[in-house]
């Protein structure tokens, strides 16, 4: 999901989405979800929420912040 599909998402929650990361973001969105705002944390790559949007993105982003 782009950074802009992102920000309309946050939106559709109240979330004010200035100044603020993709990862923050995200973690906002998965909170107003009522989810864990866990993205980006699944650092030895495993995670046991399957059916997860931010799936693939949360893996690569594990990545990049952790090596």
């Amino acid at each position: 999901m782009n950074i802009q599909e992102i920000r309309d998402r946050a939106k559709d929650f109240g979330i004010k989405t200035s100044r603020m990361s993709k990862m923050k973001l995200i973690q906002e969105i998965q909170l107003s979800e009522g989810n864990f705002n866990c993205f980006a944390t699944a650092t030895e790559g495993v995670c046991d929420q399957i059916n997860c949007i931010w799936r693939d993105d949360c893996f690569a982003a594990a990545r990049q912040l952790h090596s």
